[in-house]
């Protein structure tokens, strides 16, 4: 995460910016399974677990878990697998083995029949 993506004191990254990227990776699924980015329609829960810092590093990750005529229901998790360490000095970092999740999710995107390509 970037110091532009810290929106609070602390350097603190704003819990939307896991939503966004959870965005991308269903942009993915979509394009993969179907030839096109569809549409994310909602998500039904969201659970940020661990705060996350500028200076961070989040790897996300997610699947489809079930395939409708054209909603797609998905699965989301982000894990910290790189922790800034500001107070030892300002590019100081640590890899952490095991990451740390910081936020799960799950909702549902549509492809409209029309746009679908396989």
């Amino acid at each position: 995460m970037s110091a532009h993506d810290a929106h609070y004191g602390g350097n603190l990254v704003d819990g939307a910016r896991m939503l966004a990227l959870f965005g991308d990776v269903a942009t993915e699924l979509l394009i993969r399974l179907d030839g096109d980015e569809g549409l994310f329609v909602a998500y039904d829960a969201v659970e940020f677990l661990a705060p996350v810092y500028a200076g961070d590093y989040i790897e996300a990750e997610g699947r489809i878990v079930k395939v409708g005529n054209t909603s797609r229901r998905m699965e989301f998790e982000a894990r910290k697998v790189v922790a800034a360490r500001p107070e030892i000095s300002d590019s100081a970092a640590d890899a952490l083995d095991p990451p740390v999740v910081v936020c799960r999710a799950s909702g549902t995107c549509v492809t409209p029949k029309t746009k679908k390509r396989h």
